[in-house]
């Protein structure tokens, strides 16, 4: 198929839509099921990119979680502790698969911004994911095949009508890319810059430490910046992304953000509340609202009121205070964070430090650079600079 007609593009006033081969030539996505539009074909196309190059580069099955052109979360295939199968809603399930715990740990890492995403597999679709998706809120999946299990499976999501987007994984897009604003056209050659370990030799702390699985974690910190709308960061811990700050003027509104959501992950694993007493039949997006508000300061006193809890809870939640939620955090390290383009100030640094983080990568740069690996040093943090700059428009 040399193109595909669309419903509509953006919004529904923008028509004709479809997405085509300039050079005449086949698609590489076959669609197996659904109707998927314009913006679902961006999240496929963006996040299988970001999947496929995790798993090129650490040898690991890799998932993204897409939301509006950029990952709420990214994913390589570790197993699932017992506190992750509680938190991702995976308890006493089937023994998962590679893949398959891929794709929950990368929408684990924000259940909130992954409510109705685009997923992408870097391997196979299995029954064991299908099942898993089969169970969430999500508009579609890309995947380079599915096996019939899984493809009989997604075709029952939504009353039939699940997107289901196959594609070619031999395909090697061209090395020019076009783009259209305003009726001007503009091209440039694609970002085929190879992310990894290699990258990390230049440390620039007192600090040199700079463990395997830290290595790793910045592996997936940058290659997940490469495919998120800048200005972006993102937070990592044991091969996942738990925080991605996408889309910001401001650098530290970047950090601010992106570590909000990364305290949010872990605080999800706290005892009071790994131990909420949802009520009986409560479904997986009304608990992550529930937890949700139950972790905001203010929303966390409207919950509790009485007449409120009653619509989540059987019982009324003990409090969890902000002093309690600053001792579980403090108690957190080892996270990693990157950046697509330098620290301007050492601020970032130290909101960095409040969640966790131990390890820095990011290009490097700015004419603060000194007072950014100063203000690391203060913290015994390893910062590394890469020299590439990861902008994504």
């Amino acid at each position: 198929m040399t193109e595909l007609e669309l419903k509509y593009g953006c919004n529904p006033n923008q028509k004709p839509s479809r997405i085509f081969m300039r050079d005449g030539s086949d698609l590489p996505v076959t669609v197996l099921n659904g109707k998927p539009g314009y913006i679902n074909f961006l999240d496929a196309l963006n996040s299988w990119q970001l999947a496929r190059e995790l798993k090129t580069t650490t040898g690991l099955a890799s998932a993204a979680s897409f939301k509006h052109v950029s990952p709420a979360g990214a994913a390589v295939g570790l197993p699932l502790s017992e506190t992750d199968r509680k938190i991702y809603f995976v308890e006493g399930e089937e023994e998962l698969s590679p893949i398959a715990c891929a794709y929950i740990r990368a929408r684990g890492a924000d259940r909130l911004c992954s409510y109705g995403d685009w997923a992408a597999l870097s391997d196979v679709c299995d029954g064991a994911t299908a099942r898993y998706l089969k169970n969430e809120v999500s508009d579609g999946v890309i995947a380079p095949g599915y096996t019939e299990e899984a493809l009989a499976i997604l075709k029952t999501k939504k009353k039939g009508n699940y997107n289901v987007v196959q594609i070619d994984p031999g395909y090697v897009p061209a090395p020019q890319e076009y783009k259209d604003v305003f009726g001007v056209t503009f091209q440039q050659g694609r970002n085929e810059y190879k992310i990894d370990e290699s990258l990390l030799d230049n440390i620039v702390t007192r600090s040199r430490d700079l463990p395997p699985q830290a290595k790793i974690d910045m592996v997936v910190a940058l290659i997940t910046l490469k495919y998120t709308q800048s200005n972006s960061v993102c937070y990592v811990k044991d091969g996942q992304a738990i925080g991605v700050g996408a889309g910001q003027q401001s650098r530290i509104h970047c950090t601010r953000l992106a570590g909000s959501k990364a305290d949010t992950w872990r605080l999800r694993q706290h005892p009071y509340v790994l131990d909420l007493p949802f009520a009986e039949g409560i479904r997986r997006p009304d608990r992550d609202n529930a937890i949700d508000c139950y972790l905001s300061d203010e929303e966390c006193r409207w919950l509790l009121a009485d007449g409120n809890w009653e619509k989540a809870f059987r019982t009324r939640p003990q409090e969890l205070t902000p002093a309690m939620k600053r001792e579980w955090l403090d108690a957190f390290t080892g996270v990693t964070l990157g950046s697509d383009a330098f620290f301007p100030f050492g601020d970032n640094v130290e909101r960095a430090k409040r969640s966790g983080v131990r390890y820095i990568v990011q290009p490097g740069g700015s004419i603060r650079d000194d007072n950014v690996i100063e203000t690391a040093d203060k913290y015994g943090m390893t910062m590394c600079f890469t020299g590439m700059r990861l902008f994504h428009h």
